[in-house]
């Protein structure tokens, strides 16, 4: 019929032809459409909307390479002389010959312990150094300086020499780390390239001692100029050298620690009858608080319940009169911990009095919130920066672990971001986990770890400005 009608032929022409060229549009746009694939929720706009760009990224690195040897050897002089926490006294005096060194304004003084009650030493330790405008905007950047109360199986010319105290967490890396970004940013504030201030916090007492939480107490966010953000580093030996960790998000851990003492009549070994024995309820209770995390948590709730270190008796033929146990309580959330601190407490009475003993349960004076990565600043700067510095150029995604961490007084208190450092070589065993007596560290990756703060702060101060100006 087309053939017998040339108008309604060219017609049909004309109809196919407008069809093709909608139909290319509309491939056109679809290809160049931004898909979504992370399972990730997407950023919201809030105040950290826009990426942001280090001035001069080439020199960045630069600069971070040639502090190598500086922060190198810095660590190596901390690893030595290993100091546990509010007793970092040589430690403290040491960061601060070398805030001196670069000419880097700071104050002494800080995280004085108060909670001498039940924690020994002095504190006071702590340092909160400057560098730039001393203005608005403000980034802070933490590292921390205790040690450990490990004797130390690792046999080198750097080996601690205090028996019985090691730095086995990678605190004189993240010192060394921070100091070696304090060389950098020094010399970009000569060259003007610092708009706002950069606050260096070295806290002591991370191991326990809520050394963060007493800075904190005592104004290191609010004094003027007062803190916008804030990162922190930690070594992380489960992941391999030149990749860098995270997520958005709970990234550590909520966590207490508690001390259960068991309290019985003791006697004769040879006549049981006539005795309260508190060995035996203890044990029962060790058992029992194994099922707290099975029994008292929903299947969706993650949670930690560990017996650590159990004291009692001091002859083969002697009941004692008390038993004391020690251990943590560890979730990924403030509610399920405070489920568990109360299933502690009255799994532990119930047990007790079972037996015919009495229960006294202690928590430490301050628990450790979850350490959280703050979603709007992850996906808006931390994410870019982490893969900047990464070897694979992409950030390495992390689950949540059940370590817990002093940064998290900080997070909850203004926006953060925290990095996973890996440092686990295939040249050498650095794999050992934290708290190990053969922890070991991979020196190689500590310019990166210096590149890590030096971005976070520029890309910091950057984004800061920028919204500011935003909002007018």
């Amino acid at each position: 019929m087309a053939l017998s009608n040339p108008a309604l032929f060219v017609t049909l022409i004309l109809c196919v032809v407008v069809f093709a060229s909608i139909e290319a549009a509309k491939e056109k746009k679809k290809s160049t459409k931004i898909v979504q694939t992370s399972s990730a929720s997407a950023p919201s706009a809030g105040w950290f909307g826009g990426s942001q760009a280090s001035p001069g990224d080439d020199a960045i690195r630069t600069s971070c390479e040639e502090v190598e040897d500086f922060v190198v050897n810095v660590r190596r002089d901390l690893h030595r002389f290993p100091e546990l926490m509010y007793k970092e006294t040589k430690t403290s005096a040491y960061i601060q010959s070398k805030l001196k060194e670069l000419d880097v304004n700071f104050s002494p003084g800080w995280a004085v312990n108060t909670k001498t009650d039940r924690i020994t030493g002095p504190g006071g330790t702590g340092i909160v150094a400057t560098i730039g405008t001393g203005t608005s905007p403000v980034v802070l950047l933490r590292a921390d300086i205790d040690a450990l109360p490990i004797h130390e199986e690792v046999e080198s010319d750097i080996k601690s020499q205090t028996d019985g105290q090691m730095h086995a967490c990678g605190h004189d890396g993240h010192t060394a780390m921070l100091l070696g970004a304090a060389k950098v940013l020094k010399v970009l504030e000569a060259s003007g390239k610092i708009k706002g201030t950069v606050k260096l916090m070295f806290q002591p007492a991370e191991e326990g001692g809520a050394g963060g939480k007493r800075m904190v107490e005592e104004g290191v966010l609010e004094d003027e100029p007062k803190v916008d953000m804030a990162f922190g580093i930690h070594l992380w030996p489960a992941l391999p050298s030149g990749t860098v960790g995270g997520k958005p998000g709970v990234v550590l851990a909520a966590c207490d620690r508690f001390e259960i003492m068991i309290s019985g009549v003791g006697g004769h070994a040879a006549m049981p009858h006539l005795v309260v024995d508190p060995i035996v309820a203890q044990s029962a209770l060790v058992s029992s608080l194994q099922t707290i995390v099975s029994r008292k948590l929903s299947p969706l709730e993650s949670g930690v319940v560990s017996v650590t270190k159990i004291e009692g008796g001091s002859a083969f033929n002697v009941i004692p009169g008390a038993v004391t146990l020690w251990g943590t309580v560890r979730s990924l959330s403030t509610e399920s911990l405070q489920k568990l601190i109360k299933s502690v407490e009255d799994i532990s009475t119930g047990i007790a009095q079972t037996h015919g003993c009495n229960a006294t349960v202690r928590w430490s004076p301050d628990y450790y919130p979850p350490t959280m990565n703050d979603d709007d600043l992850w996906f808006g700067l931390g994410e870019k920066v982490a893969s900047k510095v990464a070897a694979n150029g992409e950030v390495t995604p992390t689950n949540p672990t059940m370590g817990a961490e002093d940064f998290g007084f900080i997070a909850q208190s203004v926006p953060s971001n925290f990095y996973l450092l890996g440092q686990s070589s295939e040249k050498m065993k650095t794999d050992w986990n934290l708290h190990h007596p053969k922890f070991t560290m991979d020196e190689t990756v500590l310019k990166r770890g210096v590149e890590l703060h030096v971005r976070s702060a520029l890309e910091g101060l950057a984004m800061l400005a920028k919204n500011k100006k935003s909002e007018f």
